[in-house]
């Protein structure tokens, strides 16, 4: 399935559903960042998904990264939260989502690195490096926001 992020696009299609979800700002004992190449839109992203019913946001956090990208990690914190109804989500099946995320940090607790349907690439990425992927700007001010330890739990309208 592809997808398109339509960020204060004023043709955009209009939302025609909000699902929460999450992504997970991991790091490794070295500093280095987990970073997930995407198969929808081919962009390079922090691992996350949306949320199931009957999880804890918590549980959506350790499974999404574990399906991603075959590591398992522990739930440090929430970094923030992250609602623009102007950043749309455009899916082939005409589902349109206006973004509702909740970023984490995390710690890697276990697992090998490896691929999944809807990853192509995983890698662990040093911080001085990530000017060199293709991320979109939202999941830029995500890894940014995350990157700073000073900040707990913002709230990003």
């Amino acid at each position: 399935m592809g997808r398109i992020d339509h960020f204060h696009n004023p043709d955009a299609p209009p939302a025609n559903s909000v699902v929460p979800s999450v992504v997970a700002f991991v790091q490794n004992s070295a500093g280095q960042v987990l970073l997930i190449k995407r198969s929808d839109n081919g962009r390079w992203a922090l691992p996350g998904g949306g949320h199931d019913a009957g999880e804890f946001i918590s549980d959506t956090v350790v499974r999404e990264v574990w399906e991603e990208t075959g590591i398992k990690v522990e739930v440090i914190e929430l970094c923030g939260i992250y609602t623009d109804p102007a950043h749309v989500l455009q899916y082939d099946d005409g589902e349109v989502r206006q973004q509702f995320s909740m970023c984490f940090r995390a710690r890697p607790v276990g697992g090998d690195v490896r691929t999944s349907n809807e990853t192509t690439q995983v890698r662990w990425v040093d911080p001085a490096d990530l000017s060199q992927y293709d991320v979109h700007p939202t999941m830029q001010l995500r890894i940014q926001h995350a990157m700073d330890r000073t900040r707990m739990a913002p709230y990003i309208g």
